[in-house]
């Protein structure tokens, strides 16, 4: 289907042409959502802010999504019998191109829509489907993905909490960890340990359950420049009744495969809405002109050039990630190249990192509120690894590429074909 064509629905019915869908949306857009300054735009990277701030931006995100829900804008790709649109990624793209500049709903896009609520709509049943996907699509909803444990870090196979059938029920213990915005969201999407008498993968579970709720204590983790958004979860005895099960039992990595895949696309995903020109990734966006001219730097051949590299770093992401995109959308890519882009992006966030704190002089070692654009860059260059770790490390986008893009042998592992259970591990693992 091109841009300027028309095509059927699953249901038969025709499909807004996209460029009439994007001149509705550019009028919606204009007359209900703010224009706002690009530091707003990149609000989602992670920042320390006063814990009332944060919830107050947690409500207007909800607002924002219930705009979008009430001016047929929300789920543009979500079926419409749960709350969506039925539109394509061309749909989403155009809107995301007419969001640029706009307020948007930061809080529900990552993980939120993808993966969790993408998860839900290709695993759910119809019933898990009608309860949640319309509740996530009008705001009411907030999710986070239950995956990293401390003892497993990125080895999602390797999860130790335990669900224990009791009944119609299960019982949850364990702790997952890194876990961002849990202390303000609703649900999550949990992996646990169902079976420890055969190999790790096979032995999974996905459940989803109301973060908070008797059992569940969620601990906020302050980080080095201030902010507690990452949280970690302790369950003790939490029941989750069977309704709440998401795919068969002990056949969780199923699951938790395309449960990565949509990780790893993140703000490429066609669920997620975004405004054009957001800088994808956490290690925040930078104005490095803006840098170079604080710290009087414009005309040193040094700084330009290190200018130039972050421009073209910041080009081929946004080119990479569009081409990936289209690529799986349309079957030219297998879905696992998604891993590339998690690849580049993690390690491009690094560099570019880098260079900002490089392009600022001495004003990025130690700053004043008159340095302007150049204050501040030291402590994201100290959080600039953040990128590479959270939504998957770039060592496991790496691995991912090599062994299911490039088709190169597996890493030999010790525990293939051994019961959970038998797999050595460390007394803190234990």
């Amino acid at each position: 289907m091109t841009d300027h064509a028309e095509a059927a629905g699953e249901s038969g019915e025709a499909v807004e042409d996209v460029e009439a869908f994007r001149a509705r949306a550019r009028s919606w857009i204009g007359e209900n959502l703010e224009p706002v300054s690009s530091d707003d735009l990149n609000s989602f990277a992670l920042k320390g802010v006063p814990e009332a701030e944060e919830l107050a931006a947690v409500e207007r995100a909800r607002a924002r999504q219930r705009k979008l829900f009430a001016g047929g804008f929300a789920g543009i790709c979500f079926p419409r019998e749960y709350g969506g649109q039925g539109l394509t990624a061309e749909h989403q793209r155009a809107f995301n191109l007419e969001l640029a500049g706009h307020e948007w709903p930061d809080k529900l896009a990552v993980p939120t829509m993808s993966p969790c609520a993408a998860v839900l709509l290709e695993f759910a049943s119809v019933e898990q489907k009608r309860e949640h996907l319309p509740a996530i699509l009008g705001g009411e909803e907030i999710w986070m993905q239950l995956l990293s444990e401390p003892s497993g870090g990125s080895d999602v196979a390797g999860a130790q909490m335990t669900a224990v059938r009791d009944g119609d029920e299960w019982l949850l213990n364990g702790s997952k960890i890194w876990t961002t915005g849990a202390w303000w969201s609703d649900w999550g999407l949990c992996l646990a340990r169902t079976n420890w008498d055969v190999p790790k993968h096979r032995g999974l579970t996905v459940f989803i359950l109301p973060l908070h709720q008797p059992g569940v204590e969620l601990q906020r983790i302050e980080m080095l420049n201030g902010s507690r958004e990452f949280c970690q979860e302790f369950l003790s005895d939490v029941r989750v009744p069977d309704s709440d099960r998401i795919g068969d039992v002990d056949d969780g990595w199923t699951v938790g495969v395309r449960w990565m895949f949509h990780e790893r696309m993140q703000f490429n995903s066609r669920y997620v809405t975004f405004p054009d020109g957001v800088v994808l990734g956490r290690a925040g966006a930078v104005d490095v002109v803006a840098v170079a001219r604080a710290a009087g730097r414009l005309g040193d051949p040094g700084a330009r050039e290190l200018v130039g590299e972050y421009r073209m770093l910041d080009l081929a992401v946004r080119q990479l990630q569009e081409r990936l995109g289209d690529g799986i959308a349309t079957g030219k890519m297998s879905d696992q190249a998604a891993a590339v882009g998690r690849l580049f992006t993690g390690l491009s966030n690094v560099r570019r990192a880098t260079i900002a704190f490089e392009v600022a002089g001495s004003a990025g070692g130690v700053w004043s509120d008159d340095d302007g654009a150049a204050s501040e860059l030291g402590i994201q260059y100290l959080m600039r690894h953040v990128a590479s770790i959270g939504g998957g490390t770039t060592e496991m986008a790496a691995n991912v590429v090599a062994e299911r893009v490039l088709g190169m042998p597996r890493e030999r592992t010790l525990d293939r074909d051994v019961a959970f259970r038998d797999v050595p591990r460390g007394p803190a693992s234990r």
